[in-house]
């Protein structure tokens, strides 16, 4: 008996002293706002504000960049923009890993064997062959593609009898021309028009952010996997375009392979596009293909996909995994570039006399520090994706760069965090903290890249610190291109164009739809500017 009543006793020790392990490496202590709904928590706050940012640049100056909300049904979530923390979750993702919304997105979207679905070993193989494709050499062959499409837009824009005229559609269908032939050697209007149909369609569908969308998402994570797989097939019109663009897209990439095949049996093919160097990665020393993908795998890349900034649980759905520029993530970003520019006309003048100075675009980027500024500033205010998911594999410890105040007034410099626990890489907020950027940091303000504004620090990002791209081995493919295409068509805009508000303009808003989103009162996406050929 007494053996009985001690083995109760050990068990009884056992089972308290793993509940306060438990509670120890749980996130209780961390402060942050009080929630005002069980059913939503923080969630109809963080994504559905008149602007975004409006409730968490609040919480950032209350709690500072690290705290706790809550999301829907009671669930703990941290909101990071720590860069020492932010650091630490990127560059690890076996740890911290898409978190449960993001990878129901990612399953359902991306088909099989392609690189934004793969993990580990898979995924750095596909990332090995497709790296070279995204190389600063690689990038540039592609810049008399971007200066083409520029062109392109001028055209537009001066043909246009609108006055404002609206840069929004003008900027996509430029976007998209210019992944279309960097990445697939195809132009916008050689595209299968049931292909770009649909990915209208899905673009809508992304852009559909409301209360029930979120309670869905929410749902959706907490269903048994066999449950969730179940749903996904019934007859449903959403399910329906993904379905299809899915199968499009699939189709797409084999079509372009079975043309590339024919031309190099036909001794006439030459590497000028992303499919190209993957049909053609060989070791010059041995001559064999290295990092060799299949067919399917190459296919696979062009798949419907979620673009870079994905990483929320409102999916950001887009092209391809290789339109890596992103039809409405880079095109945004072009847009609300060109809306600061026609609120700042000195700023406009002097980036012109700039690039006219050393001759345009064709003298390389190099000599420009404003431009450059600029582009780093637009991309820092207006991230496409300003907030991810991540989930902890594992229990751990995340380090901070500044001590936190718990609930209890300890100070702690590391947030040990549970196994399970969901975390938001809070990418806006990040890339407006004082202790970086300057105590100006929610204001538009180009010259601190260029007068010591800008604090150096961890390197969390791989392009000045930002996160526009997130960091780590996951990082996005295509940054450079996308830097680049964007320095050629502000360039190439700004020399020829001037742009000016429309007379008694209404105020634009960003908001997340899909990704950060310039939006006009009515809720439509817009910029309408008064533009004008110099």
């Amino acid at each position: 008996m007494a053996n009985k009543l001690g083995a109760i006793a050990g068990i009884i020790l056992l089972i308290s002293s793993y509940n306060l392990y438990r509670r120890r490496r749980s996130i209780q202590s961390i402060p942050g706002p009080t929630s005002p709904s069980w059913t939503f928590g923080h969630m109809l706050q963080l994504f559905l504000p008149i602007e975004y940012g409006d409730n968490e640049f609040a919480w950032l100056k209350s709690f500072g960049a690290v705290y706790r909300i809550k999301g829907c049904f009671g669930q703990d979530r941290l909101l990071v923009s720590d860069p020492a923390a932010l650091q630490y979750i990127l560059n690890n993702p076996r740890i911290f890993p898409h978190g449960p919304g993001q990878k129901i997105g990612i399953d359902l979207v991306f088909p099989e064997k392609c690189v934004m679905r793969e993990h580990g070993d898979v995924h750095k193989r596909l990332r090995a062959a497709l790296n070279p494709s995204f190389t600063g050499a690689a990038v540039r062959n592609y810049q008399p593609i971007f200066e083409r499409v520029a062109q392109n837009i001028i055209e537009k824009l001066e043909e246009s009898s609108a006055s404002p005229i609206n840069v929004c559609p003008i900027l996509s269908e430029a976007t998209l021309s210019t992944v279309c032939e960097a990445a697939l050697g195809y132009t916008f209007h050689d595209l299968d028009k049931d292909f770009v149909v649909y990915n209208e369609r899905l673009l809508a569908l992304s852009a559909n952010q409301s209360q029930s969308q979120i309670i869905a998402d929410a749902i959706m994570t907490r269903l048994p996997t066999w449950l969730l797989d179940s749903a996904m097939k019934l007859p449903s019109a959403a399910f329906e375009v993904i379905q299809t663009s899915k199968r499009l897209a699939i189709e797409l990439g084999m079509k372009i392979i079975d043309e590339k095949v024919e031309l190099a049996q036909q001794g006439s093919v030459v590497e000028t596009d992303v499919f190209d160097a993957l049909l053609d990665v060989t070791d010059s020393h041995s001559g064999k293909r290295k990092h060799a993908l299949t067919r399917e795998e190459i296919a696979a890349q062009t798949g419907m996909s979620l673009d870079r900034q994905f990483e929320n649980n409102h999916v950001d759905l887009s092209i391809g995994i290789l339109l890596v520029g992103g039809e409405d993530t880079t095109s945004n970003t072009l847009a609300f570039g060109l809306l600061e520019l026609a609120k700042d006309p000195i700023l406009q003048e002097a980036l012109r006399a700039e690039i006219q100075s050393v001759g345009g675009s064709s003298s390389g980027f190099d000599n420009m520090p404003l431009l450059n500024a600029f582009v780093k500033e637009t991309l820092r205010v207006y991230p496409v994706g300003p907030i991810q998911e991540r989930i902890s594999m594992q229990d751990t410890v995340i380090p901070l760069s500044e001590p936190l105040k718990t609930t209890t007034g300890r100070l702690i410099n590391e947030i040990p965090i549970p196994k399970g626990q969901i975390m938001n890489v809070a990418i806006a907020s990040y890339q407006r903290l004082p202790s970086r950027w300057g105590g100006d940091s929610h204001t538009f303000r180009p010259s601190r890249w260029l007068d010591g504004g800008v604090t150096q620090g961890q390197a969390v990002g791989p392009y000045a610190n930002l996160l526009s791209f997130l960091g780590g081995p996951r990082v996005c493919l295509g940054w450079r291109f996308a830097i680049l295409e964007m320095q050629v068509f502000f360039s190439e805009l700004i020399s020829k164009c001037s742009f000016a508000l429309p007379e008694g303009s209404e105020r634009i808003t960003m908001r997340l739809a899909g990704s950060l989103t310039p939006v006009l009162p009515n809720g439509e996406k817009g910029v309408p500017l008064c533009v004008t050929r110099i």
